[in-house]
């Protein structure tokens, strides 16, 4: 007899990665409950996007992050939540006000799977990290400490790079679209890095959360068809489009100089990166006994390679 889908909530459901966890919800059969915030106030676009899940079989829940009766109730018609609240400083982000979805998942205490907004590098790993880019890290780790003082069963899920944001500009900062004559290379270019398919991160995430082996968990995404360096990456992109690019090469400490002269978001975004493209933060370790890969969990997941992504921007 196949399992009784779990009933899943899903906070943050308008937002970049949180759509497509309603959708990976959806088709795969999960009664999906999103959570519809007065907050919403006259953002058009976003009611039209709540819109459109409850047509395609969603329902919609109304609470407040600010009301904690009324979120409470809203987790008690579920069996797992899945956050996917902002944490990049370019847009919104929100990521402490998860501690208020903690503590009202503690009062129902009827939750058998909680999955905060994590989604990029695993935080327990980046406690060398530079300023002021560490602040994402730090409230990540915050967020855990109360998840697992509260004794939340919980899955953590570290999708490394977005393949939207990382790929079709062969990783240049300040710009989504693909570099037309020169391309900057960080250091010598040879660091690995994983990439990963928005979609994708949407269906790894729906898959995990009533899969007992990713229990207390931490799930790294981690393609090995999109396990590449910049200069692969590069490589891919001038034989896709037969045309060659202007390399001029970075070194770390100009890097991370040029921080100076950004604002706070970018500076943010800026230690990220030399974390990524110079440390090598994503793939300079082994994932151990706490952890799990995706995509030797779930085989039978097609995903995205980078080959197919790129075509998209030809």
């Amino acid at each position: 007899m196949a399992m009784e889908k779990s009933r899943v909530l899903i906070v943050g459901a308008t937002g970049y990665i949180g759509r497509r966890i309603v959708a990976a919800s959806l088709a795969e059969g999960h009664p999906t409950y999103v959570l519809l915030r007065p907050e919403i106030g006259l953002d058009i676009d976003k009611l039209q996007m709540l819109l459109a899940f409850k047509a395609q079989g969603a329902r919609l829940v109304e609470a407040s992050l600010d009301d904690h009766e009324g979120l409470v109730a809203a987790i008690r018609q579920v069996d797992v939540v899945v956050s996917a609240m902002s944490g990049v400083h370019f847009r919104s982000h929100n990521l402490m006000l998860q501690l208020k979805l903690v503590e009202a998942i503690k009062i129902a205490g009827n939750v058998k799977r909680f999955v905060p907004s994590e989604f990029g590098m695993d935080p327990s790993r980046m406690g060398n990290a530079v300023e002021p880019g560490r602040v994402t890290f730090d409230e990540k780790m915050a967020i855990r400490r109360a998840i697992e003082d509260a004794n939340i069963p919980h899955t953590y899920v570290s999708a490394n790079c977005f393949a939207a944001y990382f790929c079709p500009n062969l990783c240049q900062m300040k710009t989504l679209l693909p570099p037309k004559e020169r391309v900057g290379v960080y250091g010598d270019g040879n660091v690995k890095v994983f990439f990963v398919d928005e979609n994708d991160v949407g269906t790894y995430t729906i898959k995990s959360i009533d899969d007992p082996t990713t229990l207390n968990k931490t799930i790294y995404i981690r393609p090995q068809d999109n396990c590449l360096t910049q200069n692969e990456l590069i490589t891919k992109w001038e034989k896709l489009t037969g045309k060659s690019l202007e390399k001029f090469h970075i070194p770390g400490d100009e890097f991370l100089a040029s921080m100076k002269d950004l604002d706070f978001a970018n500076q943010v975004g800026l230690g990220h990166y030399y974390h990524i493209f110079y440390e090598g933060c994503l793939t300079n370790f082994e994932i151990g006994d706490s952890g799990a890969e995706a995509t030797q969990l779930y085989p039978q997941v097609q995903y995205t390679s980078m080959d197919e992504f790129l075509k998209r921007y030809m």
